[in-house]
């Protein structure tokens, strides 16, 4: 009986230490995720698409209209997180689309994902399209920055080191894939290094005059 009560007491032990050791869910898909990767897969593909993959920062404009593009196709679901990308990305590819621009990350670090996680989530991502769509041109965009002046995301933020790392990472995986980067990030900063509150309704999200900057900085990239 001894013995057997040992044997509980360790099982207990080691399972509360998994669970006190990993704090995040690879599996984790927003509410909107399936119903939305559904609409995707009925729209028709074209390789004339140009693709914006992200969460709820990508869904949050029309992208034909603000570009002025009908071959612009959003592609983003508002919680999504890279292991969710990942999930998905056949959805993408099968279409051998033109162009893919990737904004992706900033939910995992409000999750507890690692950022060593993440970059790894975009190595993977890159490489996935590069197989199995290799005529498409990605474009990797750096992590917004956020600001907590705003107090309605509060898991997403004073976690700023982790996006600079994670961006650090993003500017390398370009190099190492040769991939395009575009640095958003810099481009939304103010001096106190926070996105800029013009920009932003809630420290996290965009206005409508941050899309139009976005917009702004992909054509003087001559990205479209």
């Amino acid at each position: 009986m001894k013995i057997y009560s040992s044997i509980i007491v360790l099982l207990f032990t080691v399972i509360n230490v998994n669970a006190q050791t990993v704090k995040w869910d690879s599996t984790y898909r927003p509410p909107s995720y399936d119903l939305r990767l559904a609409q995707f897969r009925m729209f028709p593909n074209s390789k004339k698409d140009i693709i914006f993959l992200g969460n709820s920062i990508t869904a949050g404009v029309e992208w034909q209209e603000l570009l002025g593009n009908p071959n612009v196709r959003n592609r983003g679901i508002s919680g999504d997180i890279t292991f969710g990308v990942l999930a998905r990305l056949n959805e993408i590819t099968e279409g051998q689309p033109a162009k893919v621009f990737i904004l992706i990350g900033i939910n995992d670090l409000a999750k507890d994902i690692p950022d060593s996680v993440t970059s790894a989530n975009h190595k993977r991502i890159v490489q996935y399209i590069k197989a199995n769509s290799p005529s498409t041109k990605i474009y990797l965009q750096t992590l917004l920055p956020v600001n907590k002046d705003f107090a309605k995301h509060a898991a997403h933020y004073n976690k700023d080191e982790k996006i600079l790392r994670i961006n650090e990472n993003l500017k390398q995986l370009a190099k190492d894939e040769k991939v395009e980067l575009i640095d958003l990030y810099s481009r939304f900063l103010n001096a106190n290094g926070k996105l800029v509150d013009k920009y932003t309704y809630d420290g996290l999200h965009l206005t409508a005059e941050g899309y139009k900057h976005w917009a702004e900085i992909l054509k003087e990239a001559n990205a479209l």
